[in-house]
């Protein structure tokens, strides 16, 4: 078996993606016996010849491309990369992120070495030298209603200034989704990603399974990545309309239907008032109206 399984999305945006891929032959030890996969995610054909002409290009024999039938998302995505891994670790790895130094190793040697660990990432950096957020609490009604803030006051011991860096291995509820480590039976055993989430919040509710099942997220410092942050995915008020749902989603699976219930009206609310000075918030509105099932997809396919 495979040492580590590194999987990669890529959707309309190969450039990011095979600078991604060179930075991890770049900064990972030879001595760790890993595969490279990269999930395009249905691209147009454009990209996809691109992509596939730059991995060509590298020469590297363990460098492997798998195309989508359709956009299935982050989590179906991952998930059809997952299904050809060889690895014993996983490493979930955003296309527009940069390796600093040998993460794989790093992450790998204390996950070898510490038993609580379920998941974890390293610390990330944005184009501008600065800290981001990797490491946070659930998404949760109390968190929707009173902020992150809140549990300064009814979680002490776990809140942190998240711009700041860490120095030894830290527990949080969750780490980011753009850079996930993590041992492949745990991730066989939690039943890996919900593919129901086209996108965002995915972490979250891999997460919370880990947690019930004994296991926590992590942060260790000492592995290092620049994320260029959005890149893979530009701003809109469609793709804020994804995160919504997927909110919605994550609340009705794990808090239940009174919760569930509770956050859509507030965010039909809050958005058909937002949409009265300003239309494109009508689009938003619509969908979250919709409300969202745990047997169907968060993803939007019509728009109105």
């Amino acid at each position: 078996m495979l040492d580590i399984s590194v999987i990669i999305i890529n959707y309309n945006s190969s450039k990011y993606t095979i600078e991604c891929v060179k930075s991890i032959i770049a900064h990972t030890s030879d001595k760790l016996n890993k595969e490279i996969i990269v999930v395009d995610n249905n691209s147009n054909n454009l990209d996809f010849t691109a992509l596939k002409k730059a991995c060509k290009n590298l020469k590297i024999a363990s460098l492997h491309i798998y195309r989508n039938q359709k956009n299935s998302g982050f989590g179906g995505g991952n998930m059809l990369g997952y299904r050809y891994s060889k690895g014993k670790y996983l490493a979930f790895i955003n296309n527009d992120v940069l390796l600093n130094n040998d993460c794989l190793g790093l992450l790998k040697n204390e996950y070898d070495i510490n038993t609580k660990i379920g998941i974890s990432g390293p610390t990330t950096y944005t184009n501008g030298g600065k800290i981001l957020p990797t490491l946070d609490f659930f998404a949760s009604p109390v968190k929707y209603f009173f902020g992150r803030k809140f549990f300064k006051f009814t979680r002490p011991k776990l809140f942190h200034d998240r711009n700041r860096k860490l120095h030894k291995t830290t527990f949080g509820d969750f780490v980011s989704g753009s850079f996930m480590f993590i041992n492949r039976e745990v991730f066989k055993n939690i039943g890996g990603f919900d593919e129901n989430i086209f996108l965002y919040h995915e972490e979250t509710d891999l997460c919370k399974r880990l947690k019930k099942s004994g296991l926590g997220a992590a942060i260790i410092p000492q592995a290092e990545c620049f994320h260029y942050h959005g890149a893979s995915t530009e701003k809109s008020i469609r793709i804020k309309t994804e995160l919504k749902r997927s909110l919605l989603y994550v609340i009705r699976k794990h808090y239940g239907i009174f919760s569930y219930k509770l956050i859509h009206v507030h965010m039909v609310l809050k958005y058909s008032f937002k949409s009265l000075w300003n239309t494109k918030y009508r689009f938003l509105r619509n969908h979250i109206l919709q409300g969202v099932t745990l047997n169907k997809s968060t993803h939007i396919i019509h728009e109105n």
